[in-house]
């Protein structure tokens, strides 16, 4: 799949970059480019891994320049660069957009005029009904490599987009578990709060499927087991055998009680595909009168949330834990 090409991660000093690198520096693959502004990550990952196959850029998405130097004989590109912390994004809404729809631009035409065979960017489900900044961003974001991909006739655009990805930078499991060891209350926005569950291996599975399957414009989510953040509390407690009290401090800024993976919209014409479902870009122009159709208007609205999705069990639950580093 990767033998004798080379591969750019953007943001890749984060925690897609780091299981990216090791599932496949082992691999045939030719070189793996580490995108980030990052020097010091850059640095612990230079002395961490020590591979040749591993090249690091520093620069930023947002300097079209930076990414397109950076682009030059990459045959395949993960776009991870994101400003992802909904608090932070909320009380800085304008630094969202120049990183996740702005840098989201330059990298596809920096893709789009380097030749570049495909791309993969990676989503939230925080894109669905956003109600904060940094689903609006990513959200946008969306809009803006489905756009890109009708005219990249040369780069296949696809995207995925999951939840919450258990343990890694951002996920709620590493604060429960330091506040677990350092005898400290674990603190619970709302213990009814759902959320989905997956492993960083599940993340990056879910991007090389779409890389291997996807048509541009396609968005790929993949069906994900969720949790009440109440659930997860309990079960931390019990795998530490710890008798730390659960406190709960209510609903931070423009958090959602239920996240959602496809809306009503998208779930009615999704394809499901097993494990995933696929949305395929809508490629009508704007011309609509050449594709009216007289047809039923009544159609069965659903959408995919972290609420009617399969809720692990106390047992599931310890047996994903499990599958990750949580020490």
């Amino acid at each position: 799949m990767f033998e004798n090409k080379t591969l750019l991660i953007t943001g890749g000093t984060g925690s897609f970059g780091n299981a990216v690198l090791d599932k496949f520096l082992s691999s045939e693959i030719k070189e793996i480019r580490i995108f980030s502004r990052d020097e010091k990550k850059q640095h612990d990952m230079r002395v961490h891994y020590n591979n040749p196959k591993i090249k690091f850029y520093i620069g930023d998405v947002r300097n079209e320049n930076s990414i397109r130097d950076a682009m030059i004989g990459v045959d395949y590109v993960f776009h991870a660069a994101a400003l992802k912390q909904v608090p932070s994004c909320e009380f800085y809404p304008m630094e969202a957009v120049r990183t996740n729809v702005l840098g989201t631009e330059n990298v596809l035409n920096a893709a789009i005029s380097n030749d570049v065979k495909k791309v993969v960017c990676l989503s939230t489900d925080k894109a669905v009904y956003p109600v904060n900044a940094m689903g609006v961003s990513k959200a946008m974001m969306e809009k803006v490599f489905v756009a890109k991909s009708r005219n990249s006739k040369n780069t296949i655009i696809t995207g995925t987009r999951y939840g919450n990805v258990m343990a890694s930078r951002g996920s709620v499991i590493p604060h429960f578990i330091e506040q677990i060891n350092t005898g400290k209350p674990i603190t619970v926005t709302d213990p009814d709060m759902t959320r989905f569950m997956m492993t960083l291996d599940h993340a990056v599975e879910l991007v090389l499927y779409a890389f291997n399957n996807g048509k541009s414009g396609d968005i790929f989510v993949q069906k994900s087991p969720a949790s009440t953040i109440g659930e997860l509390a309990i079960c931390l407690k019990g795998i530490y055998n710890s008798k730390v009290e659960i406190k709960n401090i209510g609903i931070r800024h423009a958090e959602k009680m239920h996240e959602t993976l496809l809306s009503k919209e998208e779930f009615m014409g999704a394809e499901d595909l097993g494990e995933y479902y696929r949305v395929a870009a809508d490629n009508r122009d704007l011309n609509y009168d050449k594709f009216y159709s007289k047809g039923s208007t009544k159609v069965e609205l659903k959408e995919y949330n972290s609420f009617n999705t399969h809720r692990l069990s106390e047992i599931e639950l310890k047996e994903l834990l499990a599958q990750i580093d949580i020490k």
